[in-house]
């Protein structure tokens, strides 16, 4: 017994009903052509994920299902079967559901058990659980199709064995973070050690919002052999041949793609999260603030190398402490970019600022300046329609080393996930590389010097980074235990070698500028705990593990 599956790893585009189904019937299409019979698409390719709260208007659930039922009925054409993720209404709840059509008919549908509540994930808050689910017998074959959260725990996959299921078909919108290759990987060794079934995992690619899909689909056979892997970001069609033998199913085909290492996985994920956000909002192109610095530099060659140096424009707007060495390596960076650079000065502003309040001093005139910055581009947006790309990484973002309405105010940013030593990184890398979908240069986008000299804000004299913080290698591990894993400042200290009373400030800096996050723009996520889906703390808030 044979049988051809095609996995679709596909983009989506939220609440874009028609677009979506659009593209399935393209691809399925496609499909038809190599002789696929059954075609799989990720999970709710109809109508995006994740939707969040438009799952709450009934018109978005009715026109979704209405959706199901056309692409049910365009699998009357002698052409493939299709598996695919949709929203089903029923006894008023709403469920995340896995469709199989075919013959112009829906054949069976079952609905998500396990719904993620945790992290970037309230499924809980949307759809209700459904129950466990039976496999589906289609043309003598019992599939199994779980759906994403289903396979992280195992009653499900367990459930579908002991029910008969001969093969998993596992459809996700599982996102991007760093190592979630390999935590995906294990996860699914687990549940085909434990069933003994081979399993497919098929992932969407694409940006939405703050969230990055990577794809990254896979097949595992039994005995635990990865016989497939496809490509990261990039939306793909691969056909897998399948033959059952004495020990139940196999895939046939031997098809395995490299996945981008560190730091390129990152690269990308900015790319892709920054080109999905202004494309799919309109936006001609992005603008923004080119200091000199190490971190408006490597913004600006992410949106070179996902938009194309043709719709980035970057603007040094210097000041009387701007230094000429900051100048000149602002003009370097868009020399070697080969985008739009143009020169404006705020002096004219600061002076007239200096007028109207009597010569502010200390922290209001630097304050002043960056919001006279973010002022002159808001204009430059207004007036030419570029989104206003913000730089602040998040070192910066965590102690509140920004400022409110200056260089935070922005449309997006695509280092709000990357802490500096990150930023550092990923510079010295696409200096030397040149990312797989880049359009950018094939040469280093930035001087050496940007690297190598001292960060500095530049809003007074002599001003450096380290004048108000700790080395950034510490500050960054600092961060991290304080961040991503949550621990108090007295395990902080002994795991960073960092004097208790330091941890302490950096505790207390992190929890005061929470109220400065909540008006920041949206960034792409990397991390475990991004400022934003991830991480929600109080604003008003007394409680310090230091006391």
């Amino acid at each position: 017994m044979k049988m051809r599956i095609a996995l679709a790893q596909l983009n989506q585009r939220v609440g874009d009903l028609a677009g979506n189904m659009e593209a399935m019937l393209e691809w399925r299409a496609k499909a038809a052509a190599q002789g696929a019979d059954l075609v799989v698409f990720p999970e709710l390719q109809t109508c995006g994920y994740p939707p969040e709260d438009l799952v709450l208007k009934p018109e978005f659930v009715r026109r979704t299902m209405e959706v199901s039922e056309r692409l049910a009925d365009a699998t009357n054409d002698g052409g493939p079967a299709i598996i695919f993720g949709s929203l089903h209404a029923e006894n008023d709840a709403i469920y995340n559901a896995v469709i199989l059509a075919d013959k112009g008919g829906i054949v069976a549908r079952r609905l998500k058990h396990e719904l993620p509540n945790y992290g970037t994930f309230d499924e809980l808050r949307l759809f209700q659980p459904g129950p466990l689910p039976e496999p589906v017998e289609w043309n003598g074959v019992k599939l199994g199709l779980p759906i994403c959260e289903d396979i992280w725990l195992e009653p499900v996959c367990h459930h579908l064995k002991e029910q008969g299921a001969e093969l998993l078909l596992v459809i996700n919108g599982s996102p991007y973070e760093l190592t979630k290759d390999e935590v995906r990987q294990a996860l699914v060794m687990d549940r085909v050690t434990e069933t003994g079934l081979p399993l497919v995992y098929l992932n969407r690619v694409g940006g939405q919002d703050e969230l990055v899909f990577d794809g990254s689909s896979f097949i595992v056979n039994r005995g635990g052999e990865i016989i497939v892997q496809m490509r990261d970001w990039d939306e793909a069609l691969v056909m897998t041949d399948w033959e059952k033998g004495d020990d139940g199913w196999r895939c046939m085909t031997r098809d395995v793609q490299p996945l981008d290492p560190y730091p390129e996985d990152v690269y990308h994920a900015m790319m892709v999260g920054l080109a999905d956000y202004v494309n799919r909002n309109r936006f001609p192109g992005v603008i923004l603030g080119l200091s000199g610095g190490i971190d408006s530099a490597l913004s600006a060659a992410i949106a070179v190398d996902a938009l194309g140096p043709d719709r980035v424009w970057c603007v040094m707007m210097p000041s009387k402490y701007t230094s000429q060495e900051s100048l000149d390596d602002a003009q370097g960076c868009a020399d070697l970019l080969g985008c739009r650079h143009d020169t404006i000065s705020i002096e004219p502003a600061v002076d007239a600022m200096d007028a109207m309040l009597d010569d502010p001093q200390g922290l209001t005139e630097e304050n002043i300046q960056s919001r006279l910055r973010m002022v002159t581009l808001m204009a430059l947006s207004n007036s030419h329609g570029h989104m206003v790309l913000t730089t602040g990484n998040k070192s910066e973002m965590s102690v509140g080393y920004a400022t409110l309405y200056g260089d935070m105010a922005g449309g997006y940013n695509v280092l709000k996930d990357a802490y500096k030593t990150t930023v550092f990184e990923l510079s010295r890398w696409r200096n030397a590389n040149k990312p797989r979908l880049g359009q950018g240069p094939d040469g280093p986008v930035m001087p050496v010097n940007v690297i190598d000299k001292p960060p500095s804000a530049e809003l007074r004299p002599d001003q450096k980074d380290e004048d108000s913080l700790p080395p950034y290698a510490k500050l960054d591990r600092m961060l991290e235990s304080l961040i991503e894993d949550e621990v108090s400042v007295a395990e902080a200290a002994r795991r960073t070698g960092v004097a208790p009373e330091v941890v302490a400030d950096i505790e207390k800096k992190l929890l005061i500028a929470e109220y400065k996050r909540r008006q920041a723009p949206p960034g792409v996520k990397i991390g475990r705990r991004n400022f934003g889906r991830d991480r929600r703390y109080p604003i008003t808030n007394a409680f310090r593990t230091s006391s």
